[in-house]
């Protein structure tokens, strides 16, 4: 029978460390504790292991690859900011590795030390939480690394970001100026910075109007699908009805379509509707929803082009952190409706079962 050859997962298993430390004793970019390394060494001799010539072109300081960690795949976010990344990747002659956190961050950490087994020349990463502890690996093998879309709370490490505060404070002074008053959020994790900075945007817009803040109105949940649903179910089941609905991330966005739909709601018939992000299917007719647009090709591309300055100019560089706007793109959802219309609706959420929840 053929034998498998060990790979580094394989050592790093048996000498009970990380693969980071592996590759740290392998290519002596930082210094291990001797008797770790002793002991890498011991359990690659055991396993018979043999840094394939990839990794032996990598140490040689020849990688030709950058690597891109994204928090979740399934956004659309995700796909347009993986598109600028490899644009700029291969006019400058590199490839591009994709890994996926699924908002996990144990598997965040678990890429990162991929990304530094492989020893790739730079990494763009999506955090999955602001206090990001998993990136000084990438800093210790001399890794130059780029935040994209989240902040992360480390002085060296550049951040490429859309300004949260002021699309969320935009869209909700939006459907304030159109007449509604009781205006719930649907949101993401406080622990990453979309998540309240959008919060906080839609606090301000309350504060800019002279409204006073409910907390009743305020959900924070998860950027996904089925966290829309949840948040906006409790919203609608509220005594004292929403006329109202901000959703803080496009994923959200769908299960808070789902939750209306459900309830027999349209938009802007029953309540009013604005979104952070679009969907593709955003701007055909028969939807109509009012959007936070951000300038997502741009964010991937700039992360990338300051990534190569790095890469080419070496560390220590001054950190930089470039914040670009979005546009709020005003469609049907957010009409101006009657106020007592509004709240008769929803207070007969029966009477309009079955139907869309998106007016033309």
């Amino acid at each position: 029978m053929r034998r498998t050859m060990a790979t580094i997962q394989d050592v790093a298993r048996h000498a009970g460390v990380s693969i980071a430390t592996v590759s740290r004793v392998l290519n002596g970019t930082a210094i291990v504790n001797a008797a770790t390394a002793e002991r890498v060494r011991a359990s690659m001799q055991a396993l018979q292991y043999r840094p394939s010539r990839a990794a032996r072109n990598l140490r040689a300081n020849r990688s030709r690859i950058i690597g891109l960690l994204v928090a979740d795949i399934r956004n659309p976010f995700a796909t347009t900011l993986v598109q600028a990344v490899e644009d700029v990747a291969q006019r400058n002659g590199y490839s591009l590795i994709l890994c996926n956190s699924g908002e996990d961050p144990q598997r965040e950490r678990r890429y990162i030390e991929v990304l530094c087994a492989e020893q790739v020349a730079g990494a763009i990463i999506m955090p999955t939480r602001e206090r990001q502890t998993g990136l000084g690996l990438l800093h210790e093998q001399g890794i130059p690394v780029v935040a994209v879309d989240r902040r992360v709370r480390d002085s060296d490490i550049d951040a490429i970001l859309g300004d949260n505060v002021r699309g969320a404070r935009e869209a909700v002074a939006h459907l304030i100026d159109n007449g509604y008053r009781r205006i719930g959020i649907v949101t993401g994790l406080q622990s990453v910075t979309t998540g309240r900075e959008r919060l906080l945007g839609y606090r301000l817009a309350l504060q800019d109007a002279g409204l006073s803040r409910d907390p009743e109105l305020e959900r924070c949940g998860t950027f996904t699908e089925e966290s829309g649903l949840q948040l906006t179910r409790e919203l609608l089941a509220l005594r004292n009805p929403i006329d109202a609905l901000f959703v803080a991330n496009n994923l959200s966005t769908l299960g808070a379509l789902e939750a209306l739909h459900a309830a027999g709601l349209r938009a802007p018939d029953d309540l009013g509707l604005v979104a952070y992000d679009g969907m593709p299917w955003s701007e055909i007719s028969a939807v109509s929803l009012t959007t936070v647009v951000q300038p997502i090709y741009e964010l991937g591309s700039t992360a990338a082009m300051r990534l190569f300055q790095r890469m080419e100019h070496g560390e220590p560089l001054t950190r930089q952190e470039i914040v670009l706007a979005p546009q709020l793109i005003v469609r049907a959802s957010s009409r101006r409706r009657a106020p007592y219309e509004r709240s008769l609706r929803l207070q007969h959420l029966g009477d309009t079962a079955g139907s869309s929840p998106l007016g033309g």
